[in-house]
């Protein structure tokens, strides 16, 4: 009796499962339709049309902004700037750079890469004018508190009778990272990548190597490492912004140098069919069927998991990294915002050598049967193949790779959640004690993660992503000419100074 009233539960919960999945791809398709891929591209191309490509062309400058505290006044805010784009990488770089990147190729084919480029090329001008509009239109309370992000220069920019625009980012950044980018997309990369290094072998249907919980069978790897990082994300959120600042800062710089650097050491040692790729990739953004022998989709499929997947990755548009923007200490809009768009370029080198290292090794193909993080253990391990142990090392790498970038991500989505959740409730209502009850349920569902499936998992992330960048977009669009009049009267100042260092 026993046996039989487990394997019905087993049946249901598989029902549900699927179920579940059906309606996250319907709403998926319906969100990540049409009218959002070309808001998306629209916001990006007037916002760089009304700066006249000015950010591309001030890398030096953001590249010194980004290490140098300001000079002259006292400048407003939280954190270094320093600090706070480290706080925005720390929420960037993470299962988008690693994971998303492989989900898009996979799902997408190679062309997807190429419209992940196309969007976060873009996306350098959205991310350096949220940054400058956060500056710019940020509030700070009595006790010293900065507050800003898109729902401020919403309201304060576009007007009051913006103000449910600006309500509508909030609710949605909410439940993005309560449901989305910042807690299950992360704990399922976390714990997938633990799986396939400790129990590679594992079968989900063989009850006797695993624990069964919600009707299904999980490794004892996932498990103990979702327990693991639940309880670290708790204990770090005690400390607020400062600490994750503190965190972000030591973390994000460090491990980002060391993938990047394994990036390269496998990109090179394939250098012969560097080109070979790169033909791939742009054969396949427009004629996926000819390049990939009819295995993936239309065009349309490979923009749109591209794009998606280039909003998760990079952020841009989203209107997360603005929350963090803010916080900095700055008195000048527009030096913000360089600096702001330097996570973009950083996030873009960063998915540029993950997608190269998978296009390379061809693990992307739907006849391996690979998804999410596995296909970039097996693209890292074919890339290490010259070395003794490879799969070994490749497995060890990304579950590093992943558990230090995602768990970064987990902590400053938390942040900008709060910060969505204060705005949404006023600084009166949004006592100590509401933000504890957030923090408790943000940590719960970080727990519950690692037992939905990989499909589940990335139609909420894209759901939610696009729900929220949605109203950013269409306030970017409308607040271009602001921000090149602030980047201009910026300049000026510069240039009368002669030599831009002694500005600062």
């Amino acid at each position: 009796m026993f046996n039989l009233i487990a394997a019905a539960t087993v049946e249901t919960s598989a029902t549900w499962v699927v179920k579940l999945s059906g309606w996250v791809d319907r709403i998926d398709g319906y969100v990540w339709g049409l009218p959002l891929i070309l808001t998306v591209l629209v916001a990006g191309i007037v916002v760089t049309a009304f700066l006249r490509m000015e950010h591309l062309f001030h890398l030096k400058r953001a590249f010194y902004y980004m290490v140098r505290t300001e000079k002259g006044l006292e400048a407003t805010g939280e954190v270094s700037a320093f600090g706070a784009l480290c706080t925005a990488l720390s929420a960037t770089i993470g299962t988008g750079s690693i994971v998303g990147v492989a989900t898009a190729i996979g799902t997408g084919g190679p062309g997807a890469l190429f419209w992940m480029m196309v969007a976060a090329f873009l996306g350098m001008g959205t991310k350096y004018a949220e940054g400058l509009l956060a500056v710019k239109y940020r509030t700070v309370d009595k006790d010293g508190k900065v507050l800003g992000g898109p729902f401020y220069y919403i309201e304060k920019g576009l007007g009051p009778k913006w103000k449910p625009l600006a309500v509508m980012f909030a609710v949605f950044g909410t439940l993005a990272a309560l449901f989305g980018i910042g807690t299950i997309t992360q704990i399922h990369g976390i714990t997938s990548a633990v799986q396939q290094f400790f129990d590679a072998g594992f079968n989900p249907n063989d009850v006797s190597t695993g624990i069964s919980l919600f009707g299904s069978t999980y490794s004892v790897s996932t498990v103990v490492a979702g327990a693991i990082v639940t309880v670290a994300t708790a204990l770090v959120l005690i400390g607020g912004l400062k600490r994750i600042a503190t965190v972000s800062t030591f973390i994000v710089p460090f491990m980002a140098v060391t993938y990047l650097v394994m990036c390269l050491f496998i990109i090179l040692g394939n250098l012969a069919h560097i080109l070979w790729a790169l033909q791939t990739i742009v054969r396949s953004a427009f004629n996926p069927a000819a390049a990939t022998g009819g295995a993936i989709g239309s065009i349309f499929i490979a923009m749109q998991k591209g794009i998606a997947r280039s909003i998760f990755a990079t952020e841009a548009g989203l209107g997360s990294a603005p929350i963090a923007a803010a916080a900095a200490r700055t008195n000048e809009p527009a030096r913000q915002g360089l600096v702001c768009m330097m996570g973009t370029f950083f996030t873009i080198i960063i998915c540029l050598m993950t997608g190269l290292t998978i296009v390379l090794a061809e693990t992307w193909r739907p006849e391996l049967n690979l998804e999410g993080a596995n296909i970039t253990i097996e693209a890292f391990a074919n890339g290490l193949a010259f070395m003794p142990n490879s799969a070994y090392i490749a497995r060890l790498f990304i579950m590093v790779s992943l558990g230090f970038f995602a768990f970064t991500t987990i902590l400053g989505w938390n942040y900008y959640a709060e910060r969505c959740l204060e705005y949404l409730l006023g600084k009166r209502k949004c006592t100590r004690s509401v933000i504890m009850a957030y923090r408790f349920l943000y940590i719960v569902i970080v727990a519950i993660g690692p037992y939905l499936t990989v499909s589940v998992v990335w139609g909420l992330a894209d759901v939610f992503n696009g729900l929220m960048a949605f109203p950013n977009l269409i306030a970017l669009i409308l607040l271009s000419p602001v921000v090149w009049r602030t980047t201009k009267d910026f300049l000026a100042k510069c240039r009368e100074r002669e030599k831009w260092i002694e500005y600062d």
